[in-house]
C-alpha cells in the first residue's frame, strides 16, 4: 500500500516534470507550446497539470533563470494548497555545482509536520539529459 509520503512525492514529481503548455505571453523558440492533452477539456475550469520549467530548457544559469524556476515551481504545486492537501509550499532553488540547478520542495501539514523533498539535479530533469 502506498502511504501518504509517497503519493506526496509522486503529485510533486509529476506536477514539476510533466510539462505544463506554454502561457500566450511566454517566448518560445518554436510554436510548439507543449502541454498535456488533457488540459484541453479540465474537468475544473482552468485547472492544468505539470509546469512551464521546461521553457528554461535553453537558457542559461543566471539569477533570472533561478527566480524564473522558483516562480514555475511554486505555479505547478500551487494546487496542493488550494485542494487542501498540505497547508502550505516553500520551493528554494539555487546553483548546485557549476552547472546545475538544485530544487527543494517543503511542504507542510495542517498538523505542523513536515516534508521536504529535494531534487538534486533539477537543470538535468529539465533539459532531459
Amino acid at each position: 500500500m502506498i502511504d501518504r509520503e509517497q503519493l506526496l512525492r509522486r503529485a510533486v514529481t509529476i506536477s514539476l516534470f510533466s510539462w505544463r503548455r506554454a502561457n500566450d505571453d511566454d517566448d518560445l523558440d518554436d510554436s510548439d507550446r507543449q502541454g498535456w492533452w488533457g488540459d484541453s477539456v479540465p474537468t475544473v475550469a482552468g485547472d492544468q497539470i505539470g509546469s512551464r520549467l521546461w521553457l528554461l530548457r535553453r537558457r542559461s544559469l543566471v539569477p533570472d533563470t533561478f527566480k524564473d524556476a522558483k516562480d514555475y515551481a511554486d505555479e505547478a504545486l500551487a494546487w496542493l494548497v488550494a485542494d487542501g492537501i498540505v497547508a502550505a509550499v516553500t520551493v528554494s532553488v539555487e546553483r548546485y555545482g557549476i552547472n546545475g540547478m538544485r530544487m527543494r520542495v517543503l511542504m507542510t501539514e495542517a498538523s505542523g509536520e513536515a516534508l521536504e523533498l529535494a531534487f538534486e539535479d533539477t537543470w538535468s530533469l529539465i533539459n532531459a539529459v
